[in-house]
Parts: C-alpha cells; structure tokens; sequence
C-alpha cells in the first residue's frame, strides 16, 4: 500500500516523492479519505504519527481541484513553532500546486502580516491570539473559507485558548469542512465538537509508542541534586546535540544560565522570549552553534531537529503522552537516541504510568562518580529553584 490509492493530482504525487512518503501511517490511511470525501472529521492521534500529512494533503488536493480566491484554509496552532511547522508542510507538498501558504502569530509585526493576508493566501496557519487579532481589525477575511482545522485541541484548551477558538469560529457564517485533531479527548474538547462539527467521522490510533531507535534510562536522584547531577552527567556523557526538558519557563532560564557558567553553549526555548530570539535559538541548534537547548513542553512543540543525540528530562513529565512527544525529538530518521530522566520519589506514580506503556521495567542508573549523599547547605538554591519550601526526598528505589 502506497500514496498511489488516494489517487491525487500529479503534482502533489510529485512532492509526496521528492519528500521520500512511500507507506501512509495509520491516521493518514483512514483519515485522508473520509477528508477528501469532504465529510467533518475528529482524528485522535500523537504527535508524530503524521497527522500534518493527514490534512494537509487532502486540503492542498481539494484546493487545487477548485481555482476560487481568497483565504480558503485555516489551519489553528497552539504554538508559533507548530505554525511554522506545519505551513513548512504545506508549502513543501504543495510546491507545485501555485497554492500559497503563511503563517500568522504573536510576536512579529502586525502590519506585516496584514500586508501578507492582503495579498489573500490560499492557506493561512496561525496562533488563536493573532488570528483573532487580524479578524477584529478587517484585515483578515474568512468568507471565501472551505476548511478549517483545529490541530492539537487538547494543547489549546491547556493553553486556555478554547475562548478565542470560539471567538474565531463565530467570524466563520458560511458552511464548512471542519478538521479537529488532538491526541486526548478531554471534556470541554467533546463539547467543542459536538457544537462546530456536522455529523463527524473519528479516526483514532493506537497510542504512539515510542521508537524503537531511543534507550530509556532512569537516574533517581533527590530534588536538591538535580541540577547538579545534570551537569555532571553532561560533562560524562558524549553528546552531539542535547535536548534538556523542564517543567517552566522560569526553571529553564534558571537552569540554562547555570550550565553556561559551566561553560556550555547553551539557548533556551520558552515563552518569555521574542519570535527572533527564538528563531535564534532554533538556527543554533540546527546548525550545531548551540550545543544544548533547554525548552519547555509548550515552546517545544514543533521542534524538528534530525541531529539530537539525547533528550534529558530534568523534569519528569506529567504525561506519558508528554514523554513521548519529548523522546521523539531523538532517535529519528533510523539514527539511535537516548532517553534520560531525572526522577524524585515524586514521579513515582508517572513512572509506574510509563512502564505500563512500555511494557517493561526502565533501567534506573547512577552516574559513576557523583556524590548522591552530599548534604551541602541547598536550602537558599533550593527555594531559588523551584519557588517553593524545600522537602527532603528519597530516590526511587
């Protein structure tokens, strides 16, 4: 089975395999279809699974199929990184279709963007807040619009964008197809789609495993050693390019600092930062400038770097979707990665979660050499670190 039985155009065949696309991943097989069949569609799905792929291509195909102007799809992204990522997807399967694909978020020049909308692309992806942004000031027009998705519902209503979303939608009085995809299906996502969805098709996946090119390790360590147990192992471990997750943004920044004085080459990924800082911070760990990134789970979605050798969990995820989406970040194109995260008594619960999924026990390590009974005066570092009063921990057994 390939991307020959959805019988596209030529020209989207032509970037499919330039792109190297042979087999259709799972979402893609059972969702493509039903979209191009113009039928509403809720597709539950990780990230990772190619889901982009699933909607994009039959959006490109319908949109070539009828030459009408304007805005005619609109892709919502929680985040800026999503946006570029996805509109990266567009305008590489459709290179040779004349469709016109731009991106629309915070953090850049608004007038900018209203000189681009007004030269009406046919696709527009964008960030709720700047969306809603464009509508009320008339320099976004929806009225030529034929499809509209809603990617990764359930980042959204965490973001707490479900009200702007509903804002968007009551801009959009004609009919038409509506895509939502997530990878849970929360409450208050069921009630979104009960109300701006017309008689929808679900599509679900299995849950994403992780790939089988990452090793997963565990390193029990009290809180108050965490930092310090991190750079130690990242002046053991041979690293390429690492990839170190915590919980805030704050955290991140803290911890960033801490590893350049150690002298590290190091940027962070986080929310605080302006649209060119963090294109900054992308463009170094691509092409290799910046060695370690320290993101937060929000500002990292869409990060698509083939180079990581390993992702560090400084903080344990609250998910196990969360855990893969982040682990996903190495091991990719068949190259091997590895999974290392730093775990207190209090992840117990998440890892029990974790190996459930798994199916199988995780190897827990300590590093050689470091003092795991040091019981230096942390309490002023302590409460700097995470806001908060500090509690003694035992590690894992």
């Amino acid at each position: 089975m390939n991307f020959e039985i959805f019988n596209f155009k030529p020209s989207i065949m032509a970037n499919i395999k330039d792109l190297g696309y042979s087999v259709p991943t799972p979402i893609q097989h059972e969702a493509i279809p039903l979209i191009m069949q113009g039928k509403d569609v809720i597709g539950l799905a990780q990230t990772g699974t190619g889901k982009t792929a699933a909607f994009v291509l039959p959006i490109l195909e319908h949109l070539q199929s009828r030459q009408n102007k304007g805005t005619r799809a609109l892709i919502v992204s929680p985040t800026r990184e999503l946006a570029e990522q996805t509109c990266k997807a567009v305008n590489q399967l459709g290179k040779r279709t004349g469709l016109t694909c731009i991106t629309v978020y915070g953090g850049e020049n608004i007038e900018e963007q209203s000189r681009r909308l007004h030269g009406n692309p046919q696709i527009v992806v964008g960030c709720p807040g700047r969306l809603l942004d464009h509508l009320w000031r008339g320099t976004m027009n929806l009225s030529s619009l034929e499809i509209l998705v809603i990617d990764e519902a359930d980042r959204m209503f965490d973001m707490g964008f479900l009200p702007d979303i509903r804002h968007i939608l009551a801009c959009i009085i004609q009919k038409r197809q509506t895509l939502l995809f997530s990878a849970t299906m929360p409450e208050a996502i069921k009630r979104l789609a009960c109300n701006i969805l017309h008689q929808p098709v679900t599509v679900q996946v299995e849950r994403q495993q992780p790939a089988q090119t990452v090793s997963h390790t565990l390193y029990p360590v009290q809180q108050h050693l965490k930092t310090s147990l991190l750079k130690e192992m990242i002046n053991q471990i041979k690293t390429d390019s690492v990839l170190v997750f915590t919980r805030t943004k704050h955290r991140a920044e803290r911890l960033a600092q801490q590893l350049i004085k150690e002298g590290h080459k190091v940027k962070t990924l986080q929310g605080n930062l302006s649209q060119n800082q963090r294109h900054a911070a992308l463009r170094g760990f691509r092409n290799g400038s910046i060695k370690i990134l320290v993101a937060t789970d929000i500002a990292a979605r869409g990060i698509d770097v083939s180079s990581i050798s390993h992702v560090i969990n400084y903080d344990m995820p609250d998910t196990v979707e969360d855990y893969i989406h982040r682990i996903g970040r190495t091991g990719r194109i068949n190259k091997k990665g590895e999974a290392l995260t730093l775990v207190t008594s209090a992840d117990k619960g998440k890892v029990s979660d974790l190996e459930v999924v798994l199916k199988a026990p995780l190897k827990r390590l300590t590093l050689k050499g470091f003092n795991y009974n040091a019981t230096q005066n942390y309490q002023k570092d302590f409460k700097r670190q995470n806001n908060q009063p500090p509690r003694a921990q035992n590690a894992i057994a």
